[in-house]
């Protein structure tokens, strides 16, 4: 979903996750976590300011490292986010993870604010692109224990 708010531009990912909320939330806030889904290595600092890598090859030669902007150990995790490789400019991504009794847990996923140029939001709608393709791999993997990027490489 895309939304104005008072403030620009926000794209809002949903995903139910047959999986406990613990578990789900590792994935977001450990270094074991991200790379069973998202990046192939990755590091991170577990608070506020802390440094978040991501290693998108074994070797650590190809990085990405943002800053943790909020740590709840409860299930909630925001960290910049450069919306396209050759961006200076960080739009904060966040993620929610709750625990849903009848389906096992929901995480909402929020990017932004985007400005409303035509760039920006190029920028936005393939960061949610991206965003959402990665959700769907981490509720594979949760639920089925089946890593799509095997079939599409980083």
């Amino acid at each position: 979903m895309v939304r104005r708010e008072d403030n620009g531009i926000w794209v809002t990912l949903k995903e139910t996750i047959g999986a406990p909320a613990e578990e789900v939330f590792a994935c977001f806030s450990t270094s074991e976590g991200l790379t069973r889904w998202l990046s192939v290595g990755a590091e991170l600092e577990a608070r506020p300011g802390g440094a978040l890598t991501l290693a998108w090859d074994r070797d650590f030669a190809k990085t990405l490292t943002v800053q943790v902007r909020e740590f709840d150990p409860e299930g909630r995790i925001s960290f910049d986010w450069f919306p396209d490789p050759l961006s200076d400019e960080s739009v904060p991504v966040s993620v929610t993870v709750t625990q849903d009794v009848e389906r096992g847990s929901k995480v909402i996923l929020r990017q932004g604010p985007f400005r409303e140029d035509a760039d920006s939001m190029i920028s936005m709608a393939d960061g949610a692109e991206s965003w959402r393709w990665y959700l769907c791999n981490l509720r594979s993997v949760l639920e089925s224990r089946h890593d799509m990027r095997a079939v599409r490489p980083l």
